[in-house]
């Protein structure tokens, strides 16, 4: 009986670790691994269109599972590819496991055709990154590897030659038991009783929550009745924590609203559960700060900590709630809720009532009626720029949706490949992408893998031909807006020439029918909805440097004969600036 080949062994140990299916583009260097998929019953090979889609692809597959997710490029430019995705997955903290075949072993060195150095240019954005540059390092790299995706919940990257892939296995390769789930992690007890007493020495506690708190919400809330605390989070934190949650407050940052801003500066004590919030200006330098976190280092990376918490969320709150006295003064807390209640009756609802006659749509509407007609367990991936705005504020977490994004490293083009990884995992459930028309366009080569696939993702296209976020930076530098428009063709022509369903949106009173339609479709369908591209997202909170370059940008635009698009600007955005 012939030995297992490398490849093989390699095909294997994926299988044993639980991945189900291996996205990539196919190349000679990776010949050998792809024809182990063909012949293996266990995984699958996910032919995308670029092979930075199969990096978002297994990012979102990780994210949605927690479970190690897989991707694969050939040499050079193949495997070069995935580095977008790839560093998107490592901040999310997804894990993920890199193949990236390389040219000949004999020819490392000697700049041969396709050269690169993949084992250096990934280190950046993985936590392990070796080349397989002999048969006996098999299966030892790539346990190892595996070992650090999970256990760090990130990235690792495995280098292997085509011609190392293609020959035997080594005889008794040693393979020890592969750990994939990894162990809750609890404070000890000094810190737990340092962080009690703080909290009972504070009159007013706020909660901000991130991502840290998945399976803690009922711990949160315990706490949160406990200490009379209002609740606010951050974007990668609301699907967690902002359902039933009568002590939400809303979210801080350039995608804020609500109150959680004033609840995080007006305290006596905040504690950051769970959250690297990486926008330390909407962070308060005037009160006491504690951080629990899972990662060490995270703890004191944004803000000066008062005391730092190595622990799980869930595990910590447990730990700490029986050990801290319970409050009853809930002026502070009722106060920040009134506040929250007025900012969302009077900001995040402006564009959603009366509107059913205004072209171009208003996205707000857009997303509101996305909300309500979606499924109670969608699925969402949203892209990056103005499609976070509208998500952060009207999307409806339950506890059963999810939302995915490129929420840590901030990239163009991530919902629709995301929404690829989120579909292959369960074609029964509803996948929604809110894509905006820059970043479909970026990576719409991939619409085609839909359809190859017949994968029943819904894409809802916020088409308001221009780079909206960008545009808002740079009117609040102080900078009049230019290359930001994009001259878009009708996408949903495009989509049904592809063999999609595809329809087009220009009126209001159009949407809820469309989307209706498309959800009912039981392939893949594009909705191609014409927004307002005058409708900018403003911070919950401005400070006068913005505002004085918003001015600032106006009277350029206004000395270069644009007043008519400031007019418009100012129309469609009256209502949404907050009272200062």
């Amino acid at each position: 009986m012939p030995r297992q080949s490398v490849a093989e062994q390699f095909v294997d140990i994926l299988a044993r670790a639980g991945v189900r299916r291996l996205y990539g583009v196919v190349g000679d260097s990776l010949n050998p691994v792809v024809d182990a998929i063909r012949r293996h019953s266990a995984i699958d090979w996910i032919q995308v269109r670029h092979e930075e889609a199969a990096a978002f692809a297994a990012g979102a597959e990780a994210q949605l599972t927690g479970k190690l997710a897989a991707c694969a490029g050939s040499c050079g430019p193949g495997n070069l590819h995935l580095i977008n995705g790839l560093f998107d997955a490592h901040r999310s903290m997804a894990p993920v496991l890199a193949l990236a075949s390389h040219i000949p072993s004999s020819e490392i060195g000697t700049t041969y055709f396709q050269e690169t150095h993949p084992d250096r240019l990934f280190t950046e954005c993985s936590h392990y990154s070796e080349l397989i540059s002999n048969p006996r390092q098999m299966p030892r790299v790539l346990q190892t590897a595996i070992q650090h995706a999970i256990g760090r919940s990130g990235v690792s990257v495995v280098s292997l030659p085509g011609d190392i892939a293609a020959e035997p296995a080594p005889e008794r390769a040693v393979e020890h038991a592969l750990v994939t789930a990894r162990p809750s992690v609890r404070p000890g007890d000094t810190e737990i009783d340092k962080l009690a007493r703080m909290i009972d020495e504070a009159g007013k506690v706020t909660l901000f929550c991130g991502s840290g708190t998945a399976g803690a919400h009922a711990e949160v809330m315990e706490f949160a009745e406990r200490v009379k605390s209002p609740v606010g989070h951050a974007l990668r934190g609301k699907e967690w924590i902002q359902y039933d949650n009568p002590y939400d407050v809303g979210m801080s940052g350039l995608l804020g609203y609500g109150a959680a801003y004033e609840a995080t500066h007006e305290c006596d004590l905040l504690i950051l559960l769970g959250t690297d919030f990486p926008y330390n200006a909407f962070l308060p330098d005037d009160v006491k700060i504690v951080q629990v976190d899972v990662r060490p280092e995270h703890l004191g990376r944004r803000s000066q900590l008062d005391l730092g918490v190595w622990g799980d969320v869930r595990e910590t709150l447990r730990c700490l709630i029986p050990r801290v006295q319970r409050k009853t003064d809930r002026r502070f807390l009722d106060r920040m809720l009134k506040k929250h209640a007025d900012a969302l009756e009077g900001v995040v609802k402006a564009y959603t009532r009366k509107v059913e006659k205004h072209t171009p749509i208003h996205p707000e509407f857009v997303a509101s009626v996305l909300d309500e007609e979606a499924a109670d367990d969608a699925v969402f991936t949203v892209d990056t720029g103005m499609c976070n705005v509208w998500a952060a504020r009207y999307l409806s977490p339950n506890g059963r949706r999810r939302v995915i994004g490129s929420f840590s490293h901030g990239s163009m083009a991530n919902a629709l490949p995301q929404a690829i990884g989120a579909q292959f995992l369960d074609r029964r459930r509803q996948v929604v992408s809110m894509s905006g028309d820059g970043g479909f366009a970026m990576l719409m080569g991939d619409f085609l893998t839909l359809v190859q696939y017949d994968l029943p993702v819904k894409i809802v296209l916020f088409n308001n031909s221009s780079l909206g976020m960008v545009e808002l930076e740079m009117l609040v530098s102080g900078l009049p807006s230019y290359g930001t428009t994009n001259r878009n063709p009708d996408f949903a022509a495009i989509a049904r020439a592809a063999g999609a369903h595809g329809v087009r949106v220009e009126k209001p009173k159009q949407l809820r029918g469309a989307l209706r339609d498309a959800f009912r479709h039981n392939g893949p369908a594009l909705v191609d909805v014409v927004t307002d591209p005058n409708a900018l997202s403003i911070p919950p909170k401005i400070s006068a440097e913005m505002v004085s370059g918003f001015a600032l940008s106006a009277g350029k635009m206004v000395l270069e004969g644009g007043v008519g698009r400031m007019l418009q600007m100012a129309r469609s955005n009256l209502r949404n600036i907050p009272r200062m």
